[in-house]
């Protein structure tokens, strides 16, 4: 066993021979969307990205799925659509799953990669004067709690659907032949609590700034109005004991850096010097990135959210 639970690490990596590891991961959770073909989609997407957190390549994967039997066959075949597609785009095959009657209906996979034993990444290993560079923008949480209490409308939402359903397949090619000392994918436990992770584990202080960012459309709007959902509180009560926010940090940028994130992006800590080629990686792929803080020697406190202008 090369990785474990004990770094709550993405994946778990079991090495097979000298030259081949499998990285072994399962996620699956509740609609978040009405359309059943994006909810597949998105959840293959979410469930594929601890692989290529790792630095693997999803190569089998399982369905899991919860039916309510009032679905109906049409949405329970749309749901798996999405997900087959999503299959095909990482060049991973579906080689069948397990599927039970259950109340509120649930879909994702279990997912088998590959990778070479020493090339593997873990969310430890962070070092001081590392950069950190973010692929996709944060606040979905927020955004779709805004979209179920119909205070915007679906169409609001494209492009960060979009980017939800996006594979980070990009950003893990973009890596490759890098000096990443850690990388891990922004999910529930929001920005934060995944940099707590990494923080911790890598016995350093993450500096956050708060102004460099990416968010979502409409999601600093509706965490002003107050439209932030239960579980960005709970992960920041969780991590408050380890943070430092800066005074003039708003309440709002707080509430979206502990939002949980579906299907987020990966966040990777790498040397200052390179973190500029993989930004134009990034961008040849068609992908986003980000450079949204540095790691620091420790201190009493793992996270520091600031503003990048008084920071320096």
């Amino acid at each position: 066993m090369l990785v474990g639970f004990d770094t709550a690490d993405d994946a778990c990596v079991y090495q097979i021979s000298q030259d081949m590891a499998i990285i072994q991961t399962a996620d699956f959770f509740p609609p978040m969307v009405d359309d059943p073909y994006l909810f597949g989609k998105i959840a293959a997407a979410n469930a594929f990205s601890d692989v290529y957190a790792m630095g693997g390549e999803p190569k089998l994967a399982l369905n899991l799925l919860c039916v309510n039997p009032c679905l109906g066959n049409e949405v329970v075949r749309e749901i798996l659509r999405g997900g087959s597609e999503q299959a095909i785009k990482a060049g991973c095959i579906i080689t069948g799953g397990h599927t039970i009657e259950d109340e509120v209906p649930k879909y994702g996979l279990s997912v088998t990669g590959f990778i070479h034993p020493d090339q593997v990444l873990k969310n430890v290993g962070a070092r001081p004067g590392d950069v950190l560079v973010l692929t996709k923008p944060l606040g979905s949480g927020i955004v779709l709690t805004a979209l179920k209490a119909e205070f915007i409308e679906p169409g609001d939402c494209n492009d960060m659907f979009d980017a939800m359903a996006s594979l980070n397949k990009e950003a893990a090619k973009a890596m490759k032949g890098l000096s990443v000392h850690a990388c891990t994918d922004i999910t529930g436990f929001g920005l934060l609590g995944h940099l707590y992770e990494m923080a911790s584990g890598s016995d350093v202080t993450i500096s956050v700034f708060a102004d460099q960012l990416p968010l979502f459309p409409l999601a600093e709007e509706m965490a002003l109005s107050g439209l932030v959902p239960a579980g960005a509180y709970r992960n920041f009560d969780y991590i408050r004991p380890f943070v430092r926010i800066m005074p003039d940090v708003s309440q709002a940028m707080i509430d979206i850096a502990s939002d949980a994130q579906t299907s987020g992006g990966l966040c990777i800590a790498l040397p200052e010097e390179e973190a500029d080629i993989l930004l134009r990686r990034l961008k040849n792929a068609g992908a986003q990135g980000y450079k949204i803080g540095t790691v620091k020697e420790g201190s009493d406190k793992k996270i520091e959210l600031s503003y990048m202008q008084k920071h320096k």
